[in-house]
């Protein structure tokens, strides 16, 4: 298996997303719509980079863009996705967050820094 401590990055139209070991770290695009035809993609690194190993899905919402809610209920399908972590420095992410969950079936976080959710993300791993 290929090692990803440093990370793969890779570019796409709605943003950008770095490959680790354990884990995908995504920055969307400012203004984007994240909408649940962008589950091809997350399935295909998937597929690439943990065709046999267990990952989790860490979002930093640096930038401001819309989600479509619906989009989890087709991520919550990936087997070996263990949990969704978004890093937020925004307290106001709060009443999102309990939305967006509820289409979600595996553990879904929310942190204010990176560190926070690196520290967590093992937890939600290896549960």
């Amino acid at each position: 298996m290929k090692n990803l401590q440093l990370g793969i990055q890779l570019e796409f139209s709605f943003g950008k997303v770095t490959v680790h070991d354990d884990y995908i770290y995504v920055i969307m695009n400012e203004g984007v719509t994240v909408q649940p035809s962008f589950n091809d993609v997350l399935i295909a690194i998937a597929e690439s980079y943990f065709p046999e190993k267990d990952f989790i899905y860490i979002t930093h919402r640096i930038y401001s863009y819309a989600i479509d809610p619906t989009i989890y209920l087709k991520t919550s399908q990936i087997e070996n996705l263990k949990g969704f972590i978004v890093v937020s420095p925004n307290k106001d992410f709060k009443e999102a967050h309990n939305i967006e969950k509820l289409f979600f079936c595996k553990p879904f976080k929310v942190y204010h820094t990176m560190e926070e959710a690196l520290i967590q993300k093992d937890t939600m791993l290896y549960k």
